[in-house]
């Protein structure tokens, strides 16, 4: 394991939980794919369920994964998109999906 590579893990345990996945669920997805809110809150809000949680828990993340979001894109580590173009973090609205950012 090289030094930034360790660096890389360490920047991401420091990270909130919800960013945490929404990484991961960005690195699993193929180069150039992106991944829409409701998915990353979906998928986060599995690893959270209880057995009597209904099956509108997702909605309970849809709000953490914005903010996680725009916090990740602020950093330069995901591009939000709009439209299928990169949209400014600090001002969008509508329908937005997410992708890594792209070297």
């Amino acid at each position: 394991m090289t030094a930034e590579s360790q660096d890389d893990g360490a920047a991401r345990d420091a990270l909130d939980p919800v960013a945490r996945s929404i990484l991961a669920q960005l690195e699993a997805l193929p180069a150039g794919e992106s991944l829409s809110p409701e998915d990353a809150a979906r998928a986060y809000a599995e690893t959270k369920r209880k057995p009597k949680d209904g099956r509108d828990l997702f909605k309970r993340y849809r709000q953490a994964v914005k903010q996680q979001a725009i916090h990740l894109a602020r950093d330069g580590r995901i591009d939000i998109l709009r439209k299928g173009e990169p949209a400014d973090p600090n001002d969008f609205k509508g329908l937005w999906r997410m992708r890594l950012k792209r070297d």
